[in-house]
């Protein structure tokens, strides 16, 4: 993906398949943790890892219905550049926890169409 607009990151595809409805925001996850992000539904469960991404795909701004999200403060919570929101830090499970921003209109190119994505920035395997 040398060639993808949106390097650093690549496209999180939806863990067991495509989702129902059409996703809001673009989810993207940073290549260092892509790993991990492919081996979260063995990690989670396959139903806990669709709602992680079914939340960041269509109400990244939003509580939760599952887990839990908290807005990170301190210079952990600036946002990467203009644009972007504070970094959120979500709970999946006693296991899991995600760091993510969002930018609602996000644009590869100066002038460029705006697209909302959704970053992940770190993903944590570990217990407290």
């Amino acid at each position: 993906m040398a060639n993808s607009a949106y390097q650093p990151s690549r496209p999180a595809q939806r863990p067991g398949g495509r989702p129902v409805e059409a996703p809001a925001f673009r989810v993207l996850v940073h290549r260092q943790y892509h790993e991990k992000y492919t081996r979260l539904a063995e990690v989670v469960g396959i139903k806990q890892a669709q709602e992680l991404w079914d939340y960041l795909a269509m109400t990244p701004d939003k509580p939760p219905l599952v887990g839990a999200c908290c807005i990170l403060k301190g210079k952990a919570g600036d946002p990467q550049d203009v644009g972007w929101s504070k970094t959120r830090h979500y709970e999946a499970s006693s296991k899991v926890r995600i760091d993510y921003q969002f930018n609602r209109e996000y644009r590869t190119a100066e002038g460029g169409d705006p697209h909302p994505v959704v970053a992940i920035m770190t993903i944590t395997f570990s217990s407290h």
